[in-house]
């Protein structure tokens, strides 16, 4: 069986990585196109992280027409905010204390889709809930790390912000940027070689 090579929207290492766990043969291309800034009056926080993994994917399908792209984007929702990549330390921990007294839902959008003559594409999300530690020491020390930047919800679960963690329900690495078990079952159904992740 011919191995099609996938193109992954998205120059994050976190999504490199663990695209690389399910032993798909990709390439990454980075949508260059800047994102819309706000999602529009009414739109639910799944919804637009669906919307803005179409986005990433079709402006690369369209370059590409005869292959399959991939594109992702995650986002933190916490009593009724949407939360995206701090600008500065400020706003970094203004997020992860409203995050300290509020559980919040990281919601990764995903998107398949080939856009050849007979066009096809897949699009969902997946949401995890996190509750995180109120601990005041921990949360400058994390703050002083430097980590939080380039994250939505200005945390990494899968470096030093895991320690602000306390618990959470749903896809660990769907929280690390995409959910591996989701994006197999789309690859599977798209014909493309995978291996089936199974989360603990």
């Amino acid at each position: 069986m011919r191995v099609e090579e996938l193109i992954l929207a998205s120059a994050s290492p976190r999504r490199r990585a663990l695209l690389e766990q399910l032993g798909v043969s990709f390439v990454v291309r980075p949508c260059s196109l800047p994102e819309p800034e706000a999602a529009p009056p009414g739109t639910t926080p799944a919804a637009w992280a669906m919307a803005l993994a179409w986005f990433k994917a079709r402006a690369l399908a369209e370059r590409y027409p005869d292959r399959w792209v991939l594109g992702a984007d995650t986002l933190v929702a916490c009593a009724g905010h949407l939360l995206g990549k701090p600008r500065h330390r400020a706003d970094a921990e203004g997020m992860l204390v409203l995050q300290a007294r509020y559980p919040s839902d990281v919601i990764t959008g995903v998107c398949l889709v080939r856009l050849d003559s007979q066009p096809r594409r897949q699009l969902h999300c997946s949401v995890t809930r996190v509750w995180m530690r109120d601990d005041p020491a921990l949360r400058r020390a994390y703050l002083d790390s430097g980590d939080w930047r380039g994250k939505a919800g200005a945390y990494g679960i899968q470096t030093v912000g895991d320690r602000l963690v306390e618990r959470f329900e749903g896809s660990f690495t769907n929280v690390v940027g995409l959910p591996t078990e989701l994006v197999s079952r789309m690859l599977e159904r798209a014909g493309l070689r995978s291996r089936f992740v199974r989360e603990e």
